[in-house]
């Protein structure tokens, strides 16, 4: 890999462990516009609870990953919220840095091995 690259890389990582482990502990806590319209058509009280109407909110269920350790924004077991959420994004930014230079990798690999077998 040439310095050039290598310095876009580093940088974009850490560009995106910033976003990911600071910022996004400013990210607004209203509902977005997916869960604004899923809300939409029904009467919430001061404790987020139904109290009337019809909308989507009432078919909502358990996601099937709620007790994986990097469920809802944040670190199982770190109770400091601005922590674990910041964390859970650098985690996040690291597993998918991994597999997509992982993914990168195995083409190159391949594309090495053709090369290397193609009649010259």
């Amino acid at each position: 890999m040439n310095r050039k690259l290598g310095w876009f890389i580093g940088a974009g990582l850490l560009v995106a462990f910033l976003l990911a482990g600071v910022v996004s502990n400013f990210a607004s806590g209203s509902p977005d516009g997916l869960d604004a319209t899923a809300r939409d058509g029904c009467v919430f009280n001061a404790a987020d609870e139904i109290v009337s109407g019809t909308c989507m909110v009432q078919q909502e269920q358990a996601h099937q990953m709620a007790d994986s350790p990097l469920a809802d924004y944040g670190i199982e077991g770190i109770e400091n919220e601005y922590l674990s959420t910041g964390l859970s994004g650098i985690a996040g930014v690291l597993i998918t840095f991994g597999i997509g230079a992982g993914g990168f990798w195995l083409v190159r690999r391949r594309d090495q091995k053709a090369a290397e077998e193609a009649p010259t």
